[in-house]
């Protein structure tokens, strides 16, 4: 049995000195590139390496600096396109620099999303990367400031007096969308969304809101929310627009705040034989693979996850090197692509109702 142990424990520094007949600080010299060592010792040191197949460990040489080369990122979840695209695009940014990228996902937890951080602050990550659940005010954001950590906040923020934050232009890009659903026409809009304590769903609302009724105040706008999932979201909506059956007054238009909400309207209007854009107009905010190919196309607000993911990574490390100065709250531009899914209202929406 001790025999095994031995054979699984990983070769450390010593055991490679001890093979060489050198000093542990000899090797050290030699695998940091120092050309001081004499010759003979360099050559004996490199074979042990070889022999014992030694990696250094770079937890143990970064405890001994005081810092350790990882970024740390938190993210609400994984499954959806846009923060898988993100962590991709954040670990490649990191490797560039030298860094190791661990990341984990907080489910949509506040609770979860501290005890990651703490983690990451007892493994004494270089540097985070945090996507809140809800917005920069949360238990993790707090944590990371009670014990001086360095950080950047990003998407579901605003500002924030103590770290750097990078997010989309929320409101700027509903706005976009409240000027073609207005300029085409229509007049009664339904606005869905999860989680209206979220930064990013009240600045979505809330420039979609202002934009719209700016521009024609007679426009009704009426808000469907759910706090937790799309299920409850789900038995809203049935209720929501069950409530307008036979009145041919429903809305003619609907706007969904996040990508898992755009699924679940556009099957709440293939379970009443809805048809987009004749019977109804959709607009999402998020894009993926699916709102291309289905038809028809559903049209959809692209955020710019590479350009938040970059400014933020910058942002890091250079706090990370030492800079100083207030911090910064950079808004990102997103982009409307307007689909198939969308046209003006139908003329009578009564004639609409259970076409199949």
């Amino acid at each position: 049995m001790a025999h095994r142990q031995d054979q699984q424990r990983r070769p450390s520094i010593h055991d490679v000195a001890d093979r060489a007949g050198v000093s542990a600080a000899t090797v050290s010299k030699v695998l940091s590139g120092v050309a001081t060592v004499k010759q003979e010792n360099a050559r004996r040191v490199l074979d042990a390496v070889e022999h014992l197949g030694y990696r250094v460990d770079p937890l143990a040489s970064d405890m001994r600096r005081a810092r350790r080369r990882i970024i740390g990122a938190i993210v609400p979840e994984f499954e959806s396109e846009f923060f898988g695209q993100m962590v991709t695009r954040l670990e490649s940014l990191a490797e560039e620099h030298g860094y190791t990228l661990v990341a984990a996902s907080s489910r949509e937890s506040e609770a979860r999303e501290k005890e990651i951080l703490a983690r990451m602050h007892d493994w004494r990550v270089a540097g985070v990367v945090l996507a809140p659940v809800r917005n920069e005010q949360g238990p993790a954001a707090w944590f990371m400031k009670a014990n001086g950590m360095t950080g950047v906040l990003i998407d579901r923020v605003l500002s924030d007096e103590v770290f750097d934050t990078v997010s989309a232009d929320s409101a700027a890009a509903s706005a976009e969308v409240a000027r073609e659903l207005v300029g085409r026409g229509h007049r009664r809009i339904l606005v869905v969304g999860l989680g209206v304590e979220a930064a990013t769903v009240r600045a979505r609302l809330d420039g979609f809101r202002t934009a719209a009724l700016a521009l024609a105040p007679d426009t009704r706008i009426d808000v469907v929310l759910a706090e937790s999932d799309v299920e409850p979201l789900r038995a809203r909506l049935r209720d929501y627009f069950g409530a307008w059956e036979g009145k041919g007054e429903r809305p003619t238009a609907v706007y969904s705040l996040f990508l898992r909400g755009t699924l679940v309207v556009l099957s709440e209007f293939r379970r009443r034989g809805w048809h987009c854009p004749d019977d109804i107009s959709l607009i999402g905010f998020d894009d993926a693979e699916w709102m291309q190919v289905t038809w028809p196309a559903i049209a959809a607000v692209v955020q710019p996850v590479n350009r938040i993911a970059e400014h933020a990574m910058a942002a890091l490390f250079a706090r990370i090197e030492g800079a100083q100065g207030p911090p910064a709250a950079r808004l990102q531009p997103c982009r409307l692509l307007m689909r198939d899914s969308v046209g003006p209202p139908a003329g009578n929406t009564a004639a609409h109702e259970g076409r199949g």
